[in-house]
């Protein structure tokens, strides 16, 4: 795909490059500007490869790096690039719900959803407001702060649509996990509307304070904790279960058959085909794995950051590439 068949606006304050670079890794100088991904762990992330295939179709002169950050080292990391006037972070497992007391100031879909998955770095200006560090040359940054956003828990309503045909109003749904990931998205699908919302999770306690929440929320979201009886409309896996190749099933099989789901769609996208998927393919359902949603809440990310729309289709071949080695 030809990465200069996105034309987009300029914004002033923003920094560009003559030319779209012909790969994310060149033409870096001493005013590349700079965003990046803090896990623990992170080898396996594929937001590098996604951000910075966007980063040279947008002709910004930015770079996108991935750190592992152990969570007592988050504070410090964060800080850190504070002050080193990153643009952004990208935060992943296990730092979005530490990221909620680490921040200055959250907007209005990270209180929503209880969850920080993308910092967007802020200077004040003479008029006393905040404007992104994108929009500001570096040497006129000063006061700082850094603002949590959510882009998770629409990216999951949207992948699950885009990818699995689904649509979410009224359906019945067995959602696995309730951490940090699965708290958001099952309180975005009740949100959304699903009739029915069965809650599995390891420790069975977090999942009856997450229906709980679910009934004072969302009253007309029927949610319960355990395996439904019959069948299903979709199986939502957010538990890390698949993520090593000896994996088991995140479910127990005595308590529910794969035959009894429409279609299933599991959070991890590394590796493409988790034995969760696998299974399912087998049983007949209709799978998607989390390369959408890895997608759309990057991309919402970036807009964040840069303020002009994200070229999807650019950063979704590069994820596929990354992911699927086409």
């Amino acid at each position: 795909m030809n990465k200069n068949s996105f034309p987009l606006a300029r914004r002033p304050g923003l920094h560009y490059n003559r030319r779209v670079p012909d790969s994310a890794g060149s033409s870096i100088n001493a005013t590349t500007r700079l965003c990046a991904v803090y896990g623990h762990p992170i080898k396996h992330s594929a937001s590098p490869a996604m951000h910075n295939a966007g980063l040279a179709a947008l002709g910004l002169n930015w770079r996108y790096l991935a750190f592992d950050v152990a969570p007592g080292e988050l504070r410090a990391a964060i800080a850190g690039a504070k002050a080193m006037k990153f643009i952004g972070l990208n935060l992943t497992v296990p730092h979005k719900l530490l990221a909620l007391d680490l921040v200055d100031e959250l907007d209005a879909t990270a209180k929503t959803w209880g969850a920080v998955n993308t910092i967007r770095f802020e200077t004040r200006v003479a008029d006393g407001g905040w404007r992104p560090l994108a929009e500001v040359a570096t040497d006129d940054a000063n006061e700082l702060r850094a603002v949590g956003f959510n882009t998770d828990a629409d990216a999951v309503v949207r992948a699950i649509g885009e990818d699995l045909k689904l649509e979410l109003r009224g359906a019945r749904v067995l959602f696995l996990g309730a951490g940090g990931a699965g708290r958001v998205g099952a309180l975005r699908l009740a949100a959304e509307g699903v009739g029915e919302l069965a809650l599995v999770n390891r420790t069975a306690s977090k999942a009856v304070e997450l229906a709980k929440e679910i009934r004072q929320r969302f009253p007309m979201c029927g949610v319960s904790v355990g395996y439904p009886a019959g069948k299903v409309d979709l199986v939502v896996n957010a538990t890390s279960l698949g993520l090593k190749p000896d994996d088991g099933l995140p479910f127990d099989q005595n308590q529910f058959a794969l035959t009894d789901a429409g279609a299933v769609f599991d959070m991890i996208y590394r590796p493409a085909e988790t034995p969760l998927l696998r299974a399912a393919r087998l049983a007949g359902c209709r799978i998607a794995n989390g390369l959408g949603m890895l997608l759309h809440q990057g991309a919402r990310a970036l807009e964040i950051w840069c303020g002009q729309p994200a070229p999807v289709a650019v950063m979704r071949c590069v994820l596929e590439e990354n992911i699927y080695g086409k």
